[in-house]
């Protein structure tokens, strides 16, 4: 599994096939304490047409776990230093939660972003409320707990053993206690209200109707604040839409990929 170094805190990440194919690689941006499990549902829908990346954020899996709090900023300079490692030039960003908070900073910091997709994610900390993406990791009830808090009340009633399978991925590969508290400060920590208009990188910002983690105002006024951002909203679904309503979800992106000249088949 490659590394890449930030300062001295490894990244560590992994890319579907090995190759670099300039304007088709996709790089995935996790929300606070998940573990690479979610980014299955994307994952499956883009690698192959696209090289994919999928890093391990600082603090999870096998990556350096340096002391909180941390920044944004921080995360982003993370992701940075994996594209560089990696040896990508341009790359369509997908942010979860604060991994969108991650995705706009690094499109305003840096130059590789081709496109950003923001799934239920906001311009400001102040917006996105994590206390029930917390849960005592070490608990299977209180993940439990945490995960249905999550999704929508039809998506709940209608898929118990697809919520049973995120527990058990949960309790695997999300962040301890210390990393969660952490990575909550870099979102407690920021703010991109007043500057949206200095992210110029296409973005498509994909919200649930139904997310009770970051309200999908949020989403609809920070796609107004972007100068070429655009809003797809998904009824019925909750803050993790990619996940319930993956199929309209992956469409969305597809569709939008495309249009950023991102043709996995041309």
């Amino acid at each position: 599994m490659p590394v890449a170094d930030n300062d001295g805190v490894s990244i560590r990440y992994e890319i579907d096939d090995g190759e670099v194919d300039d304007g088709k690689v996709v790089v995935f941006c996790g929300d606070i304490g998940f573990g690479p499990w979610s980014f299955g549902w994307q994952y499956g829908a883009l690698a192959g047409p696209f090289t994919v990346i999928t890093p391990e954020a600082r603090g999870i899996g096998r990556s350096g776990a340096p002391p909180g709090p941390y920044t944004v900023e921080a995360l982003a300079g993370d992701l940075e230093a994996v594209l560089s490692d990696a040896g990508v030039p341009r790359a369509h960003l997908i942010g979860y939660g604060l991994g969108g908070m991650v995705a706009l900073t690094y499109a305003w910091r840096f130059n590789r972003a081709d496109s950003l997709t923001i799934i239920g994610s906001a311009a400001t900390g102040e917006a996105f409320d994590p206390a029930s993406l917390r849960r005592d990791s070490s608990d299977r009830e209180s993940v439990r707990a945490s995960t249905t808090g999550l999704l929508s009340p039809s998506f709940r009633a209608d898929r118990p053993e697809v919520i049973e399978r995120i527990v058990d991925w949960r309790l695997a590969e999300d962040a301890r206690e210390g990393v969660f508290a952490a990575q909550r400060d870099a979102v407690r920590g920021f703010d991109r209200a007043d500057a949206l208009f200095e992210i110029t990188t296409p973005t498509l910002v994909i919200h649930g109707e139904e997310d009770t983690v970051c309200p999908v105002e949020a989403g609809k006024w920070l796609a107004s604040g972007l100068p070429r951002g655009r809003f797809h909203s998904i009824a019925d679904a909750g803050h993790l839409v990619w996940v319930e309503a993956s199929a309209a979800v992956n469409d969305a992106i597809r569709g939008w990929l495309a249009e950023q000249g991102a043709d996995p088949f041309a």
